[in-house]
């Protein structure tokens, strides 16, 4: 979808360009007072794209993208959405953004279907063509069977789920959340998440703040971690943890020789090393570079070495050990 590579951020950095960049941010500061929220934070994201902020609290996440939106005026650097630039006063490019803060930003008294249309018209005039996007949220965020109740009578997880269709209802091409599955139940953070990745599947441009590893590697093209205010490295998970040159571990539970089929896998190029392991002895493990390309050769090695293959677990690097890696620390709450 994009072309990337994984870097280490340096303090001058530019921007990583994709073929269709809708959101483009070059080099953000933001101070206050003394401290530096922000420094010097360059990105882009394209049209069908989700790019994961990922970081721990405090990183400085939401402060870039309070500047994305034009809630705060950075003290440099400039952020623009198809090539307009954002402003805090507004503008066309506002218009093509819809913001999911991570505090809930409803009214309680009014139902469902009031807030949507309430938000709706914000930017929406023309009324027919409000109540069928109010309709259409109500669907993509299942709650057309609530959409007369008030917002105070609804779950948790009900209530992310209508601060996301909030900021869908006027159709723009940017959706921007700050950390949507905080405080929800796992049922509900399963839904978000599904939503988040059907936006993307749909041609949105989706900028998502998180500081969970597991949502960031099931929900994002491209990653950039997030440290005391600076973009330290991004590009796909697989690039990230090539960083720290780790390697996937393939675990094959088989019966046969398994010494000789070992010892046959041990010589490949992208094996690092292999051995027989477990319990009883009865599976083979591969220390190898791009475990999934090389599979396919690891399991005709063992038809042609008479080697029956039970089951295959291959177990990859994470983010974790890139975040250590990095910083010398692991992913702080």
């Amino acid at each position: 979808m994009t072309e990337s590579r994984a870097v280490e951020q340096g303090a001058q950095s530019e921007p990583m360009r994709t073929a269709a960049a809708l959101l483009e941010c070059a080099h953000l500061v933001k101070r206050f007072g003394e401290c530096t929220a922000v420094a010097d934070v360059s990105l882009t994201v394209a049209a069908g794209e989700t790019y994961g902020l990922l970081g721990p609290n405090g990183a400085g996440k939401t402060t870039t993208i309070k500047m994305v939106c034009g809630l705060l005026r950075p003290d440099s650097g400039s952020a623009r959405v198809d090539g307009r630039r954002v402003r805090t006063a507004g503008g066309s490019a506002k218009r093509m953004l819809g913001y999911v803060p991570q505090d809930i930003a409803l009214y309680p008294d009014l139902s469902v279907r009031e807030n949507l249309r309430f938000f709706g018209r914000l930017y929406l005039s023309d009324k027919r063509e409000l109540e069928r996007r109010v309709r259409e949220v109500l669907g993509l965020t299942d709650l057309t069977t609530r959409a007369d109740d008030r917002v105070e009578t609804l779950s948790g997880g009900m209530r992310r789920r209508l601060n996301i269709g909030a900021a869908l209802v006027h159709s723009p091409s940017l959706l921007i959340l700050d950390e949507p599955t905080v405080g929800v139940d796992p049922q509900a953070r399963h839904a978000i998440m599904s939503s988040v990745h059907r936006f993307g599947r749909e041609g949105m441009a989706v900028l998502y703040t998180t500081h969970y590893m597991e949502e960031a590697e099931r929900l994002c093209d491209r990653i950039g971690i997030m440290d005391r205010g600076r973009l330290i490295a991004e590009g796909t998970t697989r690039e990230l943890v090539a960083l720290v040159a780790e390697r996937d571990r393939v675990l094959l539970s088989a019966s046969g020789d398994l010494e000789a089929y070992a010892a046959r896998c041990g010589e490949l190029a992208p094996v690092d090393g292999a051995s027989v392991s477990g319990e009883h002895h009865d599976t083979v493990q591969a220390v190898v570079r791009d475990a999934r390309s090389l599979l396919p050769e690891l399991l005709d090695l063992a038809h042609r070495s008479g080697v029956h293959i039970r089951s295959v677990e291959i177990i990859e690097p994470d983010l974790e050990a890139v975040f250590l890696h990095l910083t010398g620390t692991a992913l702080r709450e």
